[in-house]
């Protein structure tokens, strides 16, 4: 099964496609080759991290910061995902836009977002489930984040009122995040 990569509106932001193989029992799909990835210019993976949500859940906008940064390939796999991506790089002509893409279950897309971007997304659906292939190991003394509705950046996201953790509820502003990507 082959792998297209498409650019997105952020260099480096990439779109992931694949292939079904569908029939009256179902479909296949092969979702990952280590050797199809590194030819499209993706970092090796080396963990998955998995989450259900209820719809209306917002989770982001988050990122680790330095020497633990990460990229990621996200994926739904059941329910819909509005899926963003935002440029955290200080000096890139990008800083502080963002990309929002859906993802499904049944679209055989997936978003890669390299180091140097903030990552969050809201279940569309009553029940979703996410899964997301990290370059680097969760470490939580970097993990940082900033506010989903900073209105500077002003993402559009699709809900007025998302349900947020703690956490999220109490981020600050991009401007006032830490942040050591220049």
């Amino acid at each position: 099964m082959r792998f297209a990569a498409q650019e997105t509106s952020l260099p480096g932001v990439l779109l992931i496609t694949h292939e079904f193989a569908r029939d009256e029992r179902g479909f296949f799909a092969e979702t990952f080759r280590e050797e199809a990835f590194a030819a499209l210019g993706l970092p090796r993976f080396v963990q998955d991290n998995h989450a259900g949500s209820i719809k209306g859940v917002l989770r982001g906008m988050h990122y680790q910061i330095r020497p633990a940064a990460i990229a990621k390939l996200v994926r739904c796999l059941r329910g819909r995902i509005f899926d963003v991506a935002v440029d955290i790089r200080r000096s890139s002509p990008g800083y502080g836009k963002w990309v929002g893409v859906e993802l499904s279950e049944n679209d055989g897309r997936m978003l890669y977002i390299p180091e140097g971007f903030a990552h969050g997304y809201l279940a569309l659906t009553d029940r979703c489930e996410v899964l997301y292939k990290t370059s680097g190991y969760y470490a939580p003394q970097y993990d940082r984040g900033f506010r989903w509705n900073d209105p500077e950046v002003a993402i559009a996201w699709p809900i007025d009122e998302p349900l947020l953790s703690s956490k999220d509820a109490s981020s600050v502003p991009l401007s006032q995040a830490e942040n050591n990507f220049f």
